[in-house]
């Protein structure tokens, strides 16, 4: 298949070097540097050449806030058979604008990102298909993905941006309060060092990446579980509510599924949760 990859940032150039093995694939980006630096993955350097390509398929890779305009900047040189797609964190209005074009789409989303995942070795990562996409669309990116070993989930646009903002959206925004608490310490402990990687491999990320998940919609309802949940502990370290401690570590544990363990009361007495 020939293959068009707009935006040549790190998970277009990761996308484009997994799609050279087994199409001819091109990719193009505003900055040309970028397109040039991928070592056999040929560039193009304006619309014409894309045009000139044919392909049968776009896969968007810039930023959320750019990707309907960027998708207005080659539409009119794209054959009228090329397949859209994006892997957009966050998929606010892609459904209308993708109904809008009446062209065959297929949207997803790879669950990992580079700072993180090993790409040599992605098995037990995640990615989400959009139902709404079309057969052909879901059937390519389904065998993608499977043949990379990464676990395929299938969700609605308004399916996917809920899950995004419960499972992105709330680790990010709990490790940003983390790096905003920081403070040096000569000897952290292993819990601290632990948070510490992980703030750092998030702090690592394009900043517009993470403004995409934090931007999403559905964000804010998770941001105020979170206050709400930090204003119920907050009260009870303040009493020095042993009782209400015990009650909110044993849902906490229940919430992740661990098993109950013992607690140990106010005179040294051990029991079950």
């Amino acid at each position: 298949m020939r293959i068009a990859i707009l935006g040549a940032g790190r998970m277009g150039s990761w996308l484009a070097r997994v799609l050279a093995r087994d199409h001819h694939v091109i990719i193009g980006d505003t900055d040309p540097s970028k397109a040039r630096g991928l070592p056999m993955i040929p560039s193009w350097a304006d619309n014409d050449e894309l045009a000139a390509f044919m392909p049968e398929l776009l896969v968007n890779c810039v930023p959320l806030g750019a990707t309907v305009k960027v998708f207005g900047t080659v539409m009119d040189h794209l054959p009228e058979t090329c397949m859209l797609s994006d892997i957009a964190s966050v998929k606010t209005g892609l459904a209308d604008y993708y109904a809008g074009t009446g062209r065959p789409f297929v949207s997803t989303h790879p669950m990992f990102g580079p700072t993180y995942a090993d790409e040599t070795n992605l098995k037990q990562q995640n990615a989400v298909i959009i139902k709404e996409s079309c057969e052909a669309g879901k059937t390519f990116f389904s065998d993608l993905y499977a043949n990379l070993g990464i676990r395929i989930f299938e969700e609605s646009f308004e399916e996917h941006d809920r899950t995004v903002a419960y499972s992105l959206a709330t680790p990010f925004t709990s490790t940003m309060v983390f790096a905003a608490c920081m403070k040096d310490l000569d000897a952290p402990g292993t819990n601290f060092r632990k948070h510490l990687e992980i703030a750092r491999g998030l702090l690592a990320e394009d900043d517009t990446l993470l403004a995409e998940i934090l931007f999403n919609p559905y964000t804010v309802r998770q941001i105020e579980l979170i206050n709400s949940q930090l204003s119920y502990l907050t009260h009870i370290i303040k009493d020095r509510d042993r009782d209400e401690m015990d009650k909110f570590l044993g849902k906490l544990r229940t919430n992740i599924g661990m098993t109950s363990i013992g607690t140990i009361d106010s005179r040294g007495n051990t029991s079950g949760q």
